[in-house]
């Protein structure tokens, strides 16, 4: 009876802890990570030079948006290199060429990168 209760001991707490931590925010999501100056309203990838975008993936947020310095899941796209174009908030639309995007890893865009966008 006493090692029982040493086992409910360790469980409860460990239970008690998973139940805070967020199952959609699993750290093997691929992520993207906006470090543009400006607020994201979509982003889609294509394979490289092909202009075959793909769904935008800004509908992965609660808000459909990606601020500053804010981290966006990535779905229904396999590891690999790719086109990234994206619109901002100030209506900018940009492409940034060959973005590696690695399975369960985060893949960023900074505002130094940025030299194909159109107003």
């Amino acid at each position: 009876m006493a090692q029982a209760g040493i086992i409910l001991k360790a469980v409860i707490p460990a239970a008690f802890i998973l139940a805070l931590v967020p199952m959609d925010a699993s750290a093997k999501d691929t992520q993207f990570w906006n470090l543009t100056a400006n607020t994201i309203t979509s982003l889609q990838l294509s394979p490289p030079g092909k202009n075959e975008w793909g769904r935008n993936q800004t509908d992965n947020d609660n808000d459909h948006t990606v601020d500053h310095d804010e981290r966006l899941k990535i779905t229904g796209t396999e590891a690999g290199i790719y086109d990234v174009k994206f619109v901002d908030k100030r209506g900018r639309t940009c492409v940034v060429p060959n973005v590696q995007v690695k399975a369960g890893a985060i893949f960023s865009i900074d505002e130094k990168e940025l030299k194909d966008c159109a107003k």
